[in-house]
């Protein structure tokens, strides 16, 4: 089943990074995938040189995005105001839902987040956007999972091929230490295929977030190890590639969320007018008021 596809807020900030993959191994290039949201797969660069999380990637490529009251920037709710607040996100059992952005999204619907070296395959991070760090000329991934287990979670469908580098072997970077040593800033697994939780029961986590059970708690395991390089996959072959676009023509996603919640640019402009309106037609009314009761 499809989610229902809203109005496209395939916009970014074009004042930062650049459409399409990094030209060289300095930056990291972002990988957006709305699957079954419906659009466009989005490729963008940030060059950023300096060593920076993931949510440092994501931003600095130009993606806007929307965390959660409860955890903020922690937990990325949208991308690209996706899933709006508006749309049906038809989750196992409850085909009307709407993500709110309130509290960790359901392990039915949410943003997956994925990491490769170039040339490597998609890796599922382990760990959330603000407590692992992006691999430079490696690749960051974003993919909705929506009614997904842990063996039939999307992966990104660009592979993490810089153009002109096919031929290259993959070679994993080693990775920073997560920035903090909080085991419970990790990213929420989907369900197992028995619908149970993978690697037994866990609290309900996203992308960084910090369970209820508080930091510490020993209930995660540490970080996987990194393959040796002649153990470590290739990226899929480019040519199977799905469209994409840089998203260098789209909408600002703040006027899409405006026309959406029905309020335009001109909205306070009116509304002061009206108050104004009513203002100046008691005053002339209590003007004609005064003047009868003068007569």
């Amino acid at each position: 089943m499809r989610a229902a596809t809203a109005p496209s807020a395939h916009a970014v900030d074009q004042g930062k990074g650049y459409p399409g993959f990094c030209k060289d191994a300095t930056g990291v290039t972002v990988v957006v995938d709305f699957q079954q949201l419906g659009g466009t797969t989005i490729v963008r660069c940030n060059p950023q040189t300096t060593r920076g999380t993931g949510l440092d990637a994501l931003k600095g490529a130009g993606f806007q995005i929307a965390g959660v009251q409860r955890w903020g920037e922690s937990f990325v709710c949208r991308v690209e105001n996706r899933p709006s607040a508006a749309e049906n996100v038809p989750i196992t059992g409850r085909g009307d839902y709407r993500e709110p952005c309130v509290d960790t999204p359901p392990a039915q619907a949410y943003w997956s987040y994925w990491h490769a070296s170039n040339n490597c395959a998609w890796d599922y991070s382990q760990w959330g956007v603000k407590n692992r760090d992006f691999i430079p000329g490696g690749f960051e991934g974003w993919s909705f999972s929506l009614n997904a287990t842990t063996q039939s979670n999307p992966v990104p469908r660009v592979s993490a091929v810089r153009p002109g580098t096919e031929s290259q072997p993959c070679v994993p970077r080693e990775e920073a230490k997560p920035v903090t040593g909080d085991p419970g800033e990790r990213q929420q697994r989907p369900p197992s295929g028995n619908g149970q939780q993978a690697d037994g029961p866990q609290p309900t986590t996203g992308a960084g977030e910090v369970p209820a059970a508080g930091p510490g708690s020993g209930a995660l395991p540490p970080p996987k190890p990194r393959p040796s390089a002649s153990a470590r996959p290739k990226a899929q072959d480019p040519s199977m590639n799905v469209a994409f676009t840089g998203g260098e023509n789209a909408e600002d996603v703040n006027a899409v969320i405006e026309r959406e919640s029905g309020a335009a640019g001109w909205a306070p402009w009116a509304a002061g007018a009206a108050v104004l309106a009513l203002c100046v037609a008691g005053f002339l009314m209590a003007r004609r008021r005064k003047r009868a009761q003068g007569v």
